[in-house]
């Protein structure tokens, strides 16, 4: 191959590079794909928005049914009880109880059950108060102030674990 031959094939355009968008072509392209992704961004967004409120509407629609049969349910259980207590009163009294003991028996019943089921329900609502997410915020550094004695409590369990 002589020299003129080389130069001649090197002059020649490769076909790559022919086909190769121009640096502006490239900017225009990735500016309209950059486009084309925040467009599909915000239409996903916006789908998960309504999405959210009509989720949220439906559950308000079923706090409000599901409060409505839960009154209903405290009040037949109520009578229900009253007219149980009823019975074992009368019951007590044909077995020899003044009236005086068997009221008294079933009022203390009714108390013993109604302290556990109020024990009970504080112990829910202790469960209630996100005590593992505040303390994932506190270590992130976010919401921790509020708790006073949040920071005792830290240093003791630091304290522990050595």
């Amino acid at each position: 191959m002589s020299d003129e031959q080389a130069r001649d094939g090197a002059a020649a355009p490769d076909p790559a590079e022919a086909e190769r968008p121009s640096l502006e072509q490239s900017f225009r392209e990735f500016g309209q794909a950059g486009r084309e992704g925040l467009n599909a961004t915000l239409e996903a967004s916006r789908a998960l928005r309504k999405l959210v409120v009509a989720d949220l509407a439906l559950a308000r629609a079923a706090l409000a049914r599901a409060l409505v049969w839960l009154t209903i349910a405290v009040a037949f259980g109520a009578s229900a009880w009253m007219l149980l207590m009823g019975a074992l009163i009368a019951v007590l009294q044909r077995l020899g109880w003044s009236w005086l003991a068997s009221i008294s028996a079933t009022a203390a019943f009714s108390l013993v059950v109604t302290a556990l089921g109020a024990w009970q329900a504080l112990r829910y609502f202790e469960m209630s108060k996100l005590d593992a997410t505040r303390r994932q915020l506190a270590k992130l550094g976010i919401g921790g102030d509020d708790d006073e004695h949040g920071g005792d409590h830290a240093v003791a369990a630091s304290e522990t674990r050595r």
